[in-house]
């Protein structure tokens, strides 16, 4: 059964900028009206302006989505604008850079607030809204490393991982009622997400800058590129979405190779960190 967007209101979170913002105006030209969510509030008013130019009803919300009483409201106000939402897309992310002895675990919390649960309580919030919705979608962004794990990006994996478990264990709930799901597993997209990666203190900034630089370029696919596909898949109720080439290898590659994957993709100038150094890390 094929969802129209056509008249639909769909929220986005994570709008003003890269997948978010690309996809808010691929839903536009299909008809769909946009509740807009972000903290950046002037990146989060071009993108509006711009969806508004298509003929479509837009609000936009500024907010945190690691503040819980925010999140809380946000149905209310959205429902207030629209009266009605159907599609629901769990898009913000953040990164954060460092292994897993660089680590605080502030940081790890602090990932985990924005990357998984902002995504579970804005589900459990639109939740009474997508069920009253003759037919109701919701998107969850995972990762490329939701799918494998390479070293430095434990807390960014672990998130990622849970998002992609908790997304299908609902959608197997689910089956049945009005509401499908997709869980997204986009590989290198072109956004600003490392650049805005948050660094930790016990971390040389000139060199996570270096790897992070190194990390952007791999990051190939269009935004614009990845919002089509995420919009088909809005529209066709696909229950799983990798996007890229580098993605559906991957995906291959750790189903054949479930403990060996990493020994076979890692690039060769990747030395592993000495006991010593980790010891320290962690003690420090």
């Amino acid at each position: 059964m094929i969802l129209p967007l056509r008249g639909a209101t769909v929220v986005i979170t994570g709008a003003a900028s890269g997948i978010g913002a690309a996809l808010a105006l691929c839903l536009g030209r299909r008809g769909a009206h946009l509740a807009l969510a972000d903290r950046n509030e002037a990146g989060l008013a071009t993108v509006a302006a711009q969806a508004r130019s298509l003929g479509v009803r837009v609000s936009t919300h500024v907010l945190d989505v690691s503040d819980t009483a925010a999140l809380n409201a946000l149905p209310a106000a959205i429902l207030t604008e629209h009266g009605q939402v159907s599609v629901l897309v769990n898009n913000a992310g953040v990164a954060l850079a460092g292994r897993f002895a660089d680590l605080a675990i502030e940081d790890i919390e602090w990932l985990f607030g924005i990357n998984f649960w902002a995504p579970v309580r804005l589900t459990r919030a639109f939740m009474p809204s997508l069920l009253a919705a003759p037919a109701a979608h919701i998107v969850n962004m995972s990762s490329l490393f939701g799918l494998i794990a390479p070293p430095g990006q434990t807390a960014y994996c672990a998130a990622k991982f849970a998002l992609r478990g908790f997304s299908e264990s609902l959608r197997h709930e689910l089956a049945g009622s009005s509401i499908t799901l997709t869980v997204v597993h986009p590989g290198g997209v072109r956004t600003e997400i490392a650049n805005s990666a948050r660094i930790p203190r016990t971390i040389d900034p000139a060199l996570a800058r270096a790897q992070l630089k190194q990390f952007n370029a791999f990051l190939r696919t269009p935004p614009e590129e990845a919002a089509e596909q995420i919009a088909r898949a809005i529209e066709q109720r696909t229950p799983r979405l990798l996007i890229g080439r580098d993605a559906r290898m991957a995906d291959r590659l750790q189903r054949f190779f479930p403990v060996r994957y990493w020994q076979l993709m890692k690039p060769k100038n990747i030395a592993a960190p000495s006991a010593q150094a980790g010891k320290e890390a962690l003690n420090g």
